[in-house]
């Protein structure tokens, strides 16, 4: 059977569309219900095996990107949330969605000073709308098996990866947890040791900034044009199109 997909959205959110579409694609039955419908109602996270947070503005990053819908989280689903990921289910969360899971502390717990880890604004100050190039570190996270290197557009104003001092760093690197990379020469934000995406202790729960569901056709890539002539290139697919199929293929 086809796994369930919960988009969870709510106002703001402007990705839902295309990554329910993405993951239809590579071959899950995907659903975009709001948040409001789950906080009244948690249980009917009962009928899905994949959950994401996908990118967008969600409640206007009023506060700071992500922390209304990581508040409501905390206060509201943590518990339940934890039981889905502990049921062995995948959670995955794209730039606004991956705010949200460092802002609760689902992705990285919270410690005695606090949380471990942030993401803040860019280094240049200012949002950010291109392309980036990634390289994909160790194979702990379910999401990015079998991928190298990907070519993914990044949009997003706090999208800087920090952690509050190395020995956190090094305690994340030594586990696997730091998974997805830029390539250093082409860190969009200055993200501390390049991190464009990481995952928790499990591998199931993975977080990047980068948009996979804007690059699932291989047209999509801004110079597609030169590698029309390549053999090759009308078996491609877009690069962020494996991070869907992935998801799926771990009930298959």
């Amino acid at each position: 059977m086809k796994p369930n997909v919960l988009i969870l959205r709510a106002p703001g959110t402007n990705c839902d569309l295309e990554t329910a579409y993405a993951f239809e694609l590579a071959g899950a039955t995907a659903e975009r219900i709001h948040v409001n419908q789950i906080l009244s109602n948690p249980s009917e996270l009962d009928r899905f095996q994949i959950m994401c947070f996908p990118g967008g503005f969600s409640y206007g990053d009023d506060i700071a990107a992500g922390r209304v819908m990581a508040t409501k989280i905390r206060v509201n689903l943590f518990d339940t949330i934890q039981r889905f990921r502990d049921a062995g289910k995948l959670i995955l969360g794209i730039c606004n969605g991956f705010q949200i899971l460092i802002k609760s502390g689902i992705l990285v717990a919270d410690d005695e000073l606090g949380a471990p880890v942030t993401l803040t604004w860019n280094k240049s100050g200012v949002y950010t709308d291109r392309w980036t190039r990634l390289t994909v570190k160790g194979d702990k996270c379910v999401f990015l098996k079998g991928i190298e290197s990907m070519y993914l557009p990044i949009a997003h104003a706090e999208g800087k990866f920090m952690a509050r001092d190395d020995s956190v760093l090094d305690r994340l690197e030594a586990e696997g947890r730091l998974a997805l990379r830029y390539v250093p020469e082409d860190n969009p934000n200055g993200a501390m040791r390049d991190v464009a995406g990481a995952c928790d202790e499990t591998g199931c729960v993975f977080g990047l900034m980068p948009h996979p569901e804007r690059h699932i056709d291989k047209t999509q890539r801004p110079n597609w044009t030169r590698f029309r002539n390549d053999p090759d290139f009308a078996d491609k697919v877009g690069d962020g199109l494996q991070i869907f199929k992935n998801a799926v293929d771990y009930f298959g």
